[in-house]
């Protein structure tokens, strides 16, 4: 009689675990290969996630980075890996491949909003990209974690309203800058762009600088006369990684008066993903100052 009271008594407490979900003692461990995406990913799962971003300094050029057996032990160890795509960070994609596990879900970005090789490869700068990511993160806590699921839906719900914030101040913008002519040195703000509405020249020249490869001449004399002859009204040059000839092109712009922002390619410290995207938004705003009728 004791021994099948206490088998009761057992099984009563498993049953009460399995409706209750895991009780994750530990938290949540997620490895993204950006700091931007690594931002998100703690907005969404908050103290119930760890989260390690491979690519955070601002200093270090995104383009030459290499795996070290650091991030390989933390990328074996994540329960969450995230990735941009589309050959953006490669170095993730094979060493998830040479490393499967059994468990570890996976998130490509590219893939949650369609793009694919080919495509400008810089996603972030546009903010449904970080919105489709938080949801797809919410979900996959929530499955992973159901009994923080209320806590993650509360926190999805404060993300897409800072990223509305965000979306209100480009359609004001789009207001006034829509049809301005720009450049730049690489295509990293190309989504910002679009979202503002803003024409964009000199495409061979960037795509020939993001992917390490010299510009032709005609287009380099394309874009110095651009700036010399004031055919644009403004510069935006990738401020964490550049070469000689893109250089060259932002001290043209500064002997021509032609206004210039930087892009970064990391998340800045001490900033969140939204308040970084807001004050890219205001450097060009006060690049352009709105025009008196």
């Amino acid at each position: 009689m004791r021994k099948s009271a206490l088998a009761a008594t057992v099984a009563l407490l498993l049953a009460a675990a399995g409706r209750f979900g895991p009780a994750h003692a530990a938290p949540v461990e997620i490895v993204a290969a950006e700091n931007f995406y690594g931002d998100v990913a703690a907005q969404i799962g908050g103290p119930e996630v760890q989260v390690t971003s491979i690519l955070s300094n601002p200093d270090v050029d995104p383009h030459l980075f290499e795996v070290s057996p650091a991030v390989g032990r933390a990328v074996a160890k994540a329960r969450i890996v995230i990735e941009s795509g589309i050959g953006y960070d490669p170095w993730l994609t094979n060493l998830l491949r040479a490393n499967p596990a059994a468990g570890r879900a996976t998130i490509v970005v590219a893939a949650l909003i369609g793009r694919k090789d080919g495509d400008n490869p810089h996603i972030w700068y546009d903010p449904r990209t970080m919105l489709a990511l938080a949801e797809r993160l919410e979900a996959t806590l929530a499955t992973d974690d159901p009994r923080h699921a209320g806590d993650y839906a509360e926190r999805l719900a404060a993300f897409r309203a800072s990223i509305a914030a965000v979306e209100a101040r480009i359609h004001e913008l789009h207001a006034r800058l829509a049809g301005t002519v720009a450049t730049a040195t690489e295509p990293v703000f190309g989504y910002m762009f679009a979202a503002l509405g803003m024409v964009v020249r000199n495409h061979a020249f960037q795509l020939a600088v993001m992917n390490n490869t010299e510009p032709s001449a005609a287009s380099i004399a394309r874009f110095e006369a651009d700036l010399r002859e004031h055919n644009v009204a403004l510069l935006v040059y990738n401020s964490q990684a550049s070469d000689p000839t893109a250089a060259r092109m932002e001290a043209i712009a500064k002997e021509a008066h032609v206004p210039i922002v930087g892009a970064n390619e990391t998340e800045p410290p001490g900033v969140s993903y939204q308040r970084w995207m807001l004050s890219e938004l205001d450097a060009v705003a006060h690049a352009l100052p709105q025009r008196e009728e």
